[in-house]
């Protein structure tokens, strides 16, 4: 493959991915802003994070299955367009003056069902278009790519189409979406390798077979079950306070609705910088360090929200958690690209976002439940002391050179090689 085909195929999925970060970054402000102007029940508003996250549980299975089997450039065309004409649906219903929250429930619920085909397919891609030692690099470029986007640029714009008008955030949000899928067809064709496509015609398997050789792939790689398992409980405690983190902002924090994109702005900062310096940063203290970092940095920052109404101090803290949650993703996504076959990597994938994602509508609707009955605060606190309690039992059964091991498995080596020179 000519040298400047891997990078032309790189810069239409970073294309792809930052239209679609742009869309969830303007819809992560947009949708919370407007669940916050129908209700103020602190589990009316958690819903809305439960049913984004639903889909994890139903869906993320068949879409690994799917990646593993299809062209992987389709997947990502067709799921972007389908969040676009969900979301522009849903614009149209709000211009016309129908609000409710079970619309934008609906709405949400449906991306999310696409969502688990786009992002379980995306993952699986830098591998086919790079080879291992760029990955680190690629990795922490789209990641600083989502966080400039994701939160940093998409949240304020979100937040500020929103006081204009409710649906010309959704529209915006629709028409990134419909971006991301045209960048997607950019890609070269990503089809199973003619040797997958070999073995497939030789031994014929059903979906039902392919989901359970991946998750048992995934459940039998005894690291990778462990950082999936840190990674869950950071994202239940993180999805018990993320939903509630507009009504903590607009109520004891006594902050204007049009100053919440700041508190999701903010942090993106430190994400960007996790990323970009994940590749000199991760080598020099290690993978086992950086897994410590990612549950108790972000315990810190729970804490100081839950117990302080500073808010420089609440900021700088949530600036210093993003860090070290943007430099774990690196290193478990880089791991599982790295130590898995492409020909598995698709349900393996999906199974470990089934466990990392699955647990965030528990954690919001924990959070939610915790928010009504104890108060706003509550939620902050106990996911504070969770994290620290995760931290104990599990991120010390992961070590620098038990991940470096994993990465460096001679087969998968060999037979990334063979896929970059057909």
């Amino acid at each position: 493959m000519p040298a400047a085909a891997p990078r032309r195929s790189f810069t239409a999925l970073w294309a792809s991915q930052a239209s679609s970060n742009l869309a969830d970054g303007l819809l992560q402000a947009a949708a919370p802003l407007l669940v916050a102007t129908l209700t103020r029940d602190p589990l009316a508003v958690a819903g809305m994070t439960v049913v984004q996250f639903l889909p994890w549980l139903v869906a993320t299975l068949p879409a690994g299955a799917m990646a593993d089997r299809m062209d992987r450039r389709r997947i990502l065309t067709a799921g972007n367009w389908l969040r676009a004409a969900g979301f522009a649906l849903l614009a149209v219903t709000l211009a016309n003056g129908w609000r409710h929250v079970a619309l934008l429930y609906a709405a949400v619920f449906l991306a999310g069902c696409a969502e688990t085909m786009v992002d379980n397919a995306a993952l699986t891609i830098p591998p086919r278009l790079l080879p291992r030692e760029q990955l680190e690099r690629a990795n922490g470029r789209l990641f600083a790519t989502q966080s400039v986007i994701n939160t940093f640029i998409g949240p304020p714009a979100g937040a500020a189409l929103f006081a204009l008008a409710a649906s010309a955030a959704f529209y915006t949000g629709a028409a990134a979406f419909a971006l991301a899928g045209l960048a997607a067809l950019l890609l070269p064709a990503l089809r199973p390798t003619s040797g997958e496509q070999q073995r497939r015609h030789s031994t014929p398997t059903t979906i039902t077979q392919d989901i359970r050789s991946g998750w048992a792939h995934f459940w039998h790689h005894d690291l990778l079950r462990r950082v999936a398992f840190i990674s869950a409980a950071i994202n239940f405690f993180g999805a018990a306070t993320g939903g509630l983190l507009v009504l903590l902002i607009t109520g004891p924090y006594h902050m204007p609705m049009s100053r919440y994109g700041l508190f999701i702005a903010v942090p993106a900062a430190g994400a960007i910088a996790g990323s970009l310096l994940a590749e000199h940063v991760v080598p020099r203290i290690g993978g086992g360090p950086t897994t410590w970092l990612a549950a108790l940095t972000p315990a810190a920052s729970y804490a100081i929200l839950g117990l302080s109404h500073n808010t420089p101090l609440a900021l700088a803290s949530m600036f210093c958690a993003a860090i070290a949650t943007s430099l774990n993703q690196i290193v478990v996504s880089t791991l599982r690209q790295a130590a898995v076959p492409d020909e598995l990597l698709g349900r393996v994938t999906a199974a470990y976002r089934l466990v990392v994602l699955g647990v965030v509508p528990l954690g919001a609707l924990a959070g939610g439940m915790l928010g009504r009955s104890l108060g706003i605060h509550a939620p902050f606190i106990a996911a504070a002391l969770g994290l620290v309690l995760a931290a104990l039992l599990l991120a010390s059964r992961v070590t620098t050179q038990a991940l470096r091991d994993a990465e460096n498995n001679p087969s998968v080596r060999h037979e990334r090689r063979q896929e970059l020179l057909i």
